[in-house]
């Protein structure tokens, strides 16, 4: 099957990027032939600012009288507990307590609401949305109808300033505003853990919108920055990654992701088995964990306790181009007593390598 590709494809291949396989979509890994690589395009993350094309993540919207009391009586969050021009994280769960993906959830009124999915899960929540609607409220699919740029770092406010475009939101509130005469909806969140911004306009105006912000961004040191980026800075914050840390087989509660959840709502998916496992308290936990010689974390890796039994796996692991050392996201059981401080081990290729068990970030937050 071929892959799809963003509206930004040709100026990917442009900056020379390295493409891959992400949910279906061929998108960019690193521009490292044009200056960029990974660990440069990090770093301009973390002290200037980067532009993600993020284009590859899904877009619904869910229209009809009660449209978001439908939505609340679904996903996890309470839609309840946010005003119109806000948006909320959330997730989509099944009966076991699984999660189907994790989604940013717009408010656009009592009657709208604007869903942004993982790549590879859209259709699934899109479908389950769909069989669950009641009549008069429609869910449409909208993946390739949109755009999404994201732009992240201490300058990210600068960039958007200087093409007019508005940058005093709250945390995760958005604006409806124009670029060039053409509508963009323009939300204060992200990814990274910096202060930044993602930005949604219409499918044919992404690449006049992403000329002009990565003209911006370079004027003040910044550049364009790929998805191996935006892993290793998600990895640094310890923020899930859905099919990793977060999954059919990983709930909530064991991802840290409780807070996520509208525990005081009558209804949502998967609610019972959740109330049922707080009630019970989660067999396995999400650590941080960081290297204390050269050994790197990666996924499914076993953890190990001082005399050798597996304790736990890897979900995530990269290596940390802030802190420079190994780093990682662990499922850790709940009955072995490890925790926070703790030296473990994990396995790499039947070698022990020392890990430190840590709570994350595994760097200072600067998305307020």
């Amino acid at each position: 099957m071929s892959l799809k590709r963003s509206p930004l494809y040709e100026r990917h291949v442009d900056l020379g990027a390295k493409l891959a396989d992400f949910g279906g979509w061929e998108m960019p890994i690193e521009y490292a032939a044009s200056g960029g690589g990974v660990l440069k395009e990090h770093t301009a993350v973390r002290e200037t600012v980067g532009v993600f094309d993020v284009s590859h993540l899904g877009k619904a919207t869910v229209r009809g009288p009660g449209a978001r009391a439908f939505v609340n009586a679904c996903l996890s969050n309470d839609l309840g507990r946010i005003e119109p021009g806000k948006a909320q994280y959330t997730l989509c769960c099944d009966e076991s307590g699984g999660v189907v993906d994790d989604l940013i959830a717009y408010l656009v009124s009592d009657d709208e609401v604007f869903l942004v999915p993982n790549a590879a899960n859209t259709a699934e929540v899109v479908r389950r949305l769909t069989a669950a609607a009641p009549e008069g409220v429609a869910v449409t699919g909208e993946h390739e109808r949109f755009g999404v740029l994201a732009v992240q770092g201490p300058r990210s406010s600068d960039v958007l300033g200087r093409l007019g475009l508005p940058t005093d939101q709250d945390y995760m509130a958005y604006a409806d505003a124009s670029f060039g005469g053409r509508p963009v909806r323009i939300c204060r969140t992200g990814y990274t853990g910096e202060h930044g911004y993602e930005l949604i306009p219409g499918w044919d105006d992404t690449v006049a919108l992403w000329d002009a912000i990565v003209d911006a961004a370079r004027e003040l040191g910044g550049m364009p920055a790929a998805l191996g980026a935006r892993d290793t800075l998600r990895t640094e914050m310890g923020y899930p990654l859905h099919g990793q840390d977060l999954s059919l087989d990983i709930s909530p509660l064991q991802a840290r992701s409780g807070w996520a959840v509208g525990w005081k709502k009558d209804v949502f998916w998967g609610r019972d088995a959740l109330t049922a496992e707080k009630a019970a308290g989660p067999a396995r936990l999400l650590w941080g964990i960081e290297a204390l010689d050269r050994g790197i974390p990666r996924a499914h890796m076993t953890m190990l306790a001082g005399d050798g039994a597996a304790i736990g796996e890897v979900t995530s692991g990269t290596f940390s181009p802030t802190r420079k050392v190994g780093i990682g996201l662990a499922l850790i059981a709940t009955d072995v007593g490890a925790g926070e401080g703790d030296e473990v081990a994990i396995d790499v290729r039947g070698r022990r390598r020392a890990v430190r068990v840590v709570k994350p970030p595994f760097v200072e937050s600067h998305v307020r």
